[in-house]
């Protein structure tokens, strides 16, 4: 069971939702045509951790040996990174957008409840950018790829814009942190 919020954290976090509304409403709506859901849908699936967990494997098969420690690095930082989101969404109890507003569709179901911060944003760049600093080649694919779901996290209702910003600053500190281990 969650803690329970302080009442600063609560008021804090009202405000914010508060200010946050028009720009989830805004990009809520591309939910509503087929073709973007659809992609933000698959994005957001991927995000899951399939994608991710695939290219972990696919690393070293591809590069050799060289990939093997980053292949590991990896792994550690995504799972250090699983237990620190699993923490600050235990701590911040932040409603997703759809529930705090009817205006906003849920356009696809939430691993969890809370959105605060959002791991996919937060493994998507970490991710990516261990990988991309280890083989530039694979820039060109996993930068447009985390940019992409992070955004699917608030077009499709689930995330306010300043979750995906906290998930994307975790998920660039657990990259330099495996960066600096490699």
């Amino acid at each position: 069971m969650p803690e329970a919020p302080t009442s600063s954290l609560v008021v804090w976090f009202a405000r914010a939702d508060a200010a946050e509304y028009r720009i989830c409403r805004r990009l809520n709506l591309g939910a509503a045509w087929p073709v973007p859901r659809r992609i933000f849908q698959l994005a957001s699936r991927l995000g899951d951790g399939s994608i991710w967990y695939a290219l972990i494997i696919a690393l070293p098969c591809i590069y050799g040996r060289e990939a093997f420690r980053p292949a590991v690095v990896m792994t550690l930082t995504g799972a250090l990174g699983v237990a620190v989101y699993k923490v600050l969404k235990r701590a911040f109890v932040r409603e997703r957008p759809f529930i705090t507003h009817a205006a906003i569709e849920r356009a696809m179901p939430p691993l969890d409840r809370y959105s605060f911060p959002s791991g996919h944003t937060l493994h998507a760049v970490s991710f990516a950018l261990q990988a991309s600093m280890h083989f530039p080649p694979l820039a060109w694919v996993l930068i447009p790829l985390a940019v992409t779901i992070a955004a699917s996290r608030v077009v499709l209702g689930l995330h306010y814009p300043s979750d995906v910003l906290a998930g994307a600053v975790l998920g660039a500190s657990f990259g330099a942190l495996g960066l600096s281990l490699s």
